[in-house]
């Protein structure tokens, strides 16, 4: 009976701090969404036609954990099939926020477009039984810097 207890409990805890990192994590995603929309990042392998630019590799990386919760559920949606949406948004906040960390590189550099934007994906760490721990995204790209 204590160990169900202590298990009901961390996995609230996990499901409450997760929750709260998440939301404010988002809240911050979409206010600097607006603050750099002026930078556009498309996959185009060309860039648009311009007078002469200089140009530059930009990069934007970055490492989420996934919260005890999200891996509790996943484990369950494994016996079952079917999406396993806990990692999809767990996903999409990294591959938003590496998308964002490279547009503050491109502004570093004065860029006013990103193109031929590419992502990378990675599962970095390896829980129990290969679980997914944490992950890496990359976004990385080249920037037009304006003359």
């Amino acid at each position: 009976m204590a160990d169900l207890t202590i298990f009901m409990v961390l996995l609230a805890l996990g499901y409450g701090f997760g929750r709260y990192a998440e939301l404010k994590h988002y809240k911050s995603i979409i206010r600097r969404e607006k603050e750099f929309r002026d930078i556009p990042a498309v996959t185009t392998k060309f860039p648009p036609l311009s007078k002469a630019v200089d140009a530059e590799l930009v990069s934007g990386s970055v490492v989420i954990s996934v919260d005890y919760f999200k891996r509790f559920i996943a484990g369950l949606r494994n016996l079952i099939g079917g999406r396993v949406t806990a990692y999809e948004l767990l996903l999409d906040r990294a591959r938003r926020e590496a998308i964002l960390r490279m547009k503050e590189e491109a502004r570093a550099f004065d860029g006013h477009i990103i193109f031929n934007v590419k992502l990378e994906t990675s599962s970095i760490h390896k829980g129990r039984k290969n679980g997914v721990g944490a992950v890496e995204v990359m976004a990385y790209g080249t920037v037009l810097i304006k003359q």
